[in-house]
């Protein structure tokens, strides 16, 4: 099954894992060197994903006798089980891809490994959390209150300090991504570092002390000057880069005039349902475009477009 069947909800990249998560509240975790053949480990090579391909299937789920081309690896996480399966996540190098060779191994981004649709949901969403825990592990090797080294605990799942005894956890940073409609309109801007043509939903991260509602509401201000009133929530999606949770709403403006903010955004537009829906199809006369289904903004767009939100 591809990322892409079904297309709506179910085109979205990462939501589906089938992974029952070991948490930290399960305590001691069995070891990848202890693991038998049958377990399977996501192996991260950078910020590069490897796949196994001899099978003629692409996998992200090694065999542990497979990883060990790898060499040292590092912040190795028991991620839980896979169906039967006891499954691990380790990072290594980003040189170390090199010694995984076509075509029975391929490494590649979990943002190409989306769009193709080479691997099953499940084992996307599964990627994703290994990329994220992996990720939050390289960054905080140290602790926050005393500057200690921390060590491993809960099979990955818990970072301890062995000196002031505090707990970390991995954590996810929230993130407001809004279809903001005003009759039948709806508000897509444009970043820099988007490529031509492409617009989206507002989005912004969700700050200490704010509800979601107003995180929407002081986005949508403070990059186009739109005032924003009843806001509802719709979807959301992970997004392993490095560890965020897409909140997707949608937003009711409660005023039209634009004002951008340079600094954030290169264009804003409000784009009438018609426009909307040549972008979608890719026949917009300006060669105007959005996301990827495989994206929240392209499920917000779809779903006002069709008629769903």
């Amino acid at each position: 099954m591809g990322a892409r069947e079904g297309g709506g909800r179910d085109a979205l990249a990462y939501v589906e894992s089938g992974l029952v998560r070991h948490s930290a509240e399960a305590g001691a975790a069995p070891a990848l060197a202890q693991a038998g053949e049958g377990a399977g480990l996501v192996l991260m090579a950078g910020e590069r994903v490897l796949l196994g391909m001899a099978t003629g299937e692409a996998s992200v789920l090694l065999a542990p006798s497979e990883g060990a081309r790898a060499g040292a690896l590092s912040h190795e996480v028991f991620l839980g089980r896979f169906g039967e399966r006891p499954v691990f996540a380790a990072a290594a190098t980003a040189e170390a891809a090199e010694r995984f060779p076509e075509p029975d191994f391929r490494a590649v981004d979990l943002r190409a490994l989306a769009s193709e649709g080479r691997v099953a949901r499940a084992e996307l969403g599964l990627a994703a959390t290994a990329k994220s825990l992996l990720a939050w592990h390289a960054r905080h090797g140290f602790c926050g209150r005393c500057g200690s080294p921390t060590t491993v605990g809960a099979g990955g799942f818990r970072r301890e300090c062995p000196q002031c005894g505090l707990h970390h956890f991995p954590r996810t940073d929230p993130v407001a991504i809004m279809l903001v409609r005003r009759s039948s309109s709806c508000l897509l801007g444009r970043s820099p570092h988007f490529k031509p043509g492409m617009y989206s939903c507002l989005a912004g991260f969700i700050e200490p002390g704010e509800t979601l509602e107003d995180a929407v509401r002081r986005e949508t201000f403070e990059e186009t000057g739109v005032r924003v009133g009843a806001v509802a929530y719709h979807a959301s999606q992970p997004w392993p880069f490095p560890s965020s949770l897409m909140l997707g709403c949608v937003g009711e403006a409660v005023s039209e005039a634009i004002a951008i903010d340079p600094a954030e955004l290169e264009d804003a537009r409000w784009f009438s349902r018609e426009d909307a829906a040549r972008m979608l199809a890719g026949t917009h006369p300006e060669d105007l475009t959005i996301p990827p289904e495989t994206a929240i903004a392209h499920l917000l767009v779809r779903d006002w477009v069709e008629g769903r939100l």
